[in-house]
């Protein structure tokens, strides 16, 4: 005990005397909100951006809209980087252009990779249709023509 004069002649009193209280409910609240904040978060995304299947049929349009315009700069940069490394813009003309204009029929999960890369079905006016695939490269990217 430390000595001295005091100002009171019983001596300093322990400052926590009380019985301790258990603070368990804020941390699991604090634990929850961050759970359903997350929660919202990713639902937000779908709200926003939509699901895998709305982003690859909206790039397959944009993609497909902007080669029959002609607008060859849109399109390429809607390539994936593996296509654009293999491809220049002629070459993607080639690969890629079809006579008449296309509409997208089907959009599913690809068989071996999942929802990591979208099979899009086009079909053009005069019956002919082929699958591009649509991977999520900063933001949704054409990839490939079966």
């Amino acid at each position: 005990m430390t000595q001295g004069p005091f100002l009171y002649d019983d001596g300093p009193a322990p400052l926590h005397t009380g019985t301790p209280r258990r603070r368990q409910g804020w941390l699991i609240a604090g634990i929850l909100g961050v759970v359903l904040m997350a929660g919202g978060m990713v639902a937000g995304l779908y709200v926003i951006r939509g699901s895998p299947a709305d982003q690859a049929t909206e790039v397959t349009q944009v993609f497909l809209a902007a080669l029959d315009a002609g607008d060859t700069e849109t399109s390429y940069q809607l390539l994936c980087g593996d296509e654009r490394s293999r491809l220049d813009v002629t070459g993607m003309e080639a690969e890629y252009l079809r006579p008449g204009s296309a509409e997208v029929a089907d959009v599913r999960d690809d068989p071996v990779e999942g929802a990591r890369i979208q099979r899009v079905t086009v079909r053009w006016e005069d019956g002919a249709s082929a699958e591009l695939a649509v991977v999520n490269e900063d933001g949704p990217r054409i990839c490939g023509i079966d």
